[in-house]
């Protein structure tokens, strides 16, 4: 058998399937045959063929030109696939997928809302854990009513928070009036990092040089006075 030479697969080209596609077809609810249907159609949109025929789909793939027509019909019915009259004198006809790419895109954002949602959940409740181990005992209601109003009000980070209480246990001051102050100072300086909220403290506790107080040790800054 003779094979065929490299020239002719160089002049049929490629087609760039999304990646969104094979990442959510599944979550889509399309089944495999639904998807290599649309990929092919893709494909022949991709080469200026806008509207081929189910025959044409049909001889890409191992169904008959019947069964390409019903997954078309079932698809446009989905509103994952349009067909669109064209604007010539002459009527013709076109496939339009952008129902399938915005579908794409919504599920998608749908996806990463939702993990930004469970993140920020697991974080607050984490931030809540974490001054509960430092403070050793229960946080009253007041303090989870701060806690919540230093997020949601104020629109502290739980990174920064986590900071500003780190900041107190080292000053060994660990209390809500003092952490309070510390976001107060933080924000006001435009401090959002934590890395930046760590330089700031560092920059705070550098002890002076020897030769103005010598046996002195190395003072914290005190965010209530300063």
């Amino acid at each position: 058998m003779s094979q065929l030479p490299l020239q002719t697969w160089i002049k049929e080209g490629y087609t760039a399937i999304p990646v969104m596609l094979l990442k959510y077809y599944k979550k889509l609810n399309l089944t495999e045959t639904e998807s290599m249907l649309l990929i092919q159609l893709h494909a022949f949109i991709d080469k200026g063929n806008l509207f081929p025929t189910p025959d044409q789909i049909a001889d890409r793939m191992t169904l008959t030109s019947s069964e390409c027509l019903k997954i078309i019909q079932k698809l446009v019915k989905k509103n994952l696939l349009e067909i669109n009259e064209g604007e010539e004198e002459i009527k013709t006809e076109h496939y339009s997928l952008e129902p399938l790419w915005n579908c794409i895109l919504t599920v998608a954002g749908q996806e990463q809302f939702q993990e930004t949602v469970e993140q920020t959940m697991a974080m607050q409740t984490d931030l809540y854990s974490m001054f509960e181990q430092e403070f050793g005992r229960p946080l009253s209601p007041l303090e989870c009513e701060t806690l919540a109003m230093w997020i949601d009000q104020d629109d502290h980070s739980p990174e920064i928070v986590k900071a500003a209480l780190r900041e107190a246990v080292i000053s060994e001051k660990l209390n809500f009036r003092y952490i309070d102050r510390i976001l107060f100072e933080w924000k006001k300086k435009g401090i959002k990092s934590p890395e930046d909220a760590k330089k700031q403290g560092e920059q705070f506790r550098k002890p002076k040089p020897q030769t103005e107080k010598p046996h002195e040790p190395a003072p914290f800054y005190n965010w209530l006075e300063n």
